[in-house]
């Protein structure tokens, strides 16, 4: 057991509000007072790995690594279901998401940040949804990311001093290969999509399906293959490195700032089912 987390305990005995789920390079949650694990069955099997519970700025937080730790699941191979059932069994109402992506545009530079705004799914064979029938939902994605906790990350992004930008289109691919040449070229010059990435989808619709408010946090650590700029192994690592500290300074100042309880202004997550359900 790592030496950051101290204890287990059975899923009865914990909730938490915010949700952490770490990306490549995000495996642990040190940056939480007082961690302990819980594991929890799904309808729809195991989530990625234990979650922990701590706290963090007075607030009962959850963290989950979506690779595992050890980044042992590739993409294509989370159990997203599961993963996003999980958190809600907690009661938790927000997510914030980081991942790594490539970027698709000359100003978004590896070590910077994105808050995406919209995305594009090309991701093939994954479980889309919790609605199978017999009872069915359309749930709307034409704003798929939570305002207010898209506001919140960016603010805290200026305060801490780190380059983020405010908007960008996801495109997410099944992989776990990387484009070609050919299809990066179309993902940035006919889609005008900004990163690229492997599991925002269907993360970011589940989450919504079970009204939980959702955004993500995108490290780009390096430009996709479009720009014929060769990255090697070392330089992605560093990068990587370098920008997992820059989020869990940004995550540990982000949760003190954040409410549970959301205008219907500020965001409609938590009431995207009001006109989904037939």
């Amino acid at each position: 057991m790592e030496d950051w987390l101290k204890r287990t305990k059975s899923k009865q005995e914990v909730k938490a509000d915010i949700a952490i789920i770490g990306g490549s390079g995000l495996y642990d949650a040190s940056f939480l007072k007082d961690p302990f694990e819980v594991w929890i069955n799904t309808p729809y099997g195991s989530p990625s790995d234990a979650i922990v519970i701590g706290e963090a700025g007075g607030k009962k937080v959850a963290f989950l690594p979506r690779h595992a730790r050890g980044h042992r699941i590739p993409p294509h191979k989370i159990n997203y279901r599961a993963n996003v059932w999980a958190l809600k069994s907690l009661g938790v109402r927000l997510v914030v998401s980081v991942s790594a992506v490539g970027s698709l545009r000359e100003d978004y530079k590896p070590g910077d940040f994105v808050v995406p705004d919209q995305f594009i799914d090309l991701t093939k064979k994954r479980e889309y949804t919790f609605f199978d029938g017999p009872r069915v939902a359309h749930v709307s994605m034409a704003r798929p990311f939570c305002e207010y906790l898209r506001k919140e990350l960016l603010e805290v992004a200026e305060k801490e001093g780190i380059r983020a930008h405010g908007s960008g289109t996801y495109v997410c691919i099944e992989g776990p290969r990387f484009s070609t040449f050919a299809e990066s070229k179309v993902f940035k010059d006919v889609f005008k999509a900004d990163i690229i990435g492997m599991t925002l989808v269907p993360e970011v619709n589940l989450a919504c399906e079970l009204e939980i408010c959702y955004a993500t946090l995108a490290m780009v650590t390096d430009y996709d293959v479009w720009a014929q700029k060769p990255v090697t192994a070392d330089v992605v690592s560093r990068v990587m490195s370098e920008n997992v500290e820059k989020a869990k300074r940004i995550i540990y100042s982000l949760i003190p700032r954040l409410k549970t309880e959301i205008k219907e202004d500020e965001c409609s997550c938590c009431r995207s089912l009001d006109e989904a359900l037939l």
